[in-house]
């Protein structure tokens, strides 16, 4: 499988992977991972087909209206998860509890937690990370560099507005697939 996704990635899409690209030396077991920009449907393939080529296991989880049968089983299959938006339960708990249930456990969020333009992340992944302990690990989705840029595995501190400072910049200039969005 590894081999396939490698000539999707590289060779037919034309994408590179830079910086922390060897996660055999650096295993984390547990973390949160985010995604951005995230401004298409797109951008689903391309992190199903990093996983694959880091050898990376991670979840996601998404609406729940999108777990209905085909494409709810393929969602399953491929690690994905059902939640429920509406319900009034602290989703920031209910996830960070994920983490204790299990020995190994990675989410990969969109932090805009939509497809369309905003100015800021929201901030429930950065306190999950925070509540589960676990560290939060960046990807770029640049299309206009067809390549994704992989952070060091990052631990948030007391300061909100220097971890968010920080992560704004891991994310600076990239370029989504709809730049509009970006």
């Amino acid at each position: 499988m590894q081999s396939l996704a490698k000539f999707i990635f590289f060779k037919c899409l034309g994408w590179r992977i830079v910086g922390n690209s060897d996660f055999s030396k650096n295993r984390v077991k547990k973390a949160i991972l985010i995604a951005a920009p995230h401004t298409s449907w797109h951008d689903f393939y391309i992190g199903i087909l990093i996983r694959a080529v880091v050898q990376f296991k991670s979840n996601f989880i998404a609406k729940k209206e999108l777990f209905v049968f085909p494409l709810g089983w393929f969602l399953r299959t491929v690690g994905g998860s059902p939640i429920n938006r509406q319900a009034n339960e602290n989703k920031v708990d209910a996830i960070a509890k994920l983490f204790d249930d299990k020995e190994e456990f990675r989410i990969a969020l969109a932090p805009e937690g939509t497809r369309q333009k905003v100015e800021t992340f929201r901030s429930g992944f950065y306190y999950i990370a925070k509540k589960a302990q676990v560290p939060i690990i960046m990807f770029t989705l640049d299309y206009e560099n067809k390549q994704t840029k992989v952070s060091e595995p990052f631990y948030p501190s007391e300061n909100i507005e220097d971890d968010f400072k920080y992560i704004y910049d891991f994310f600076k200039d990239v370029k989504g697939k709809i730049v509009e969005f970006s």
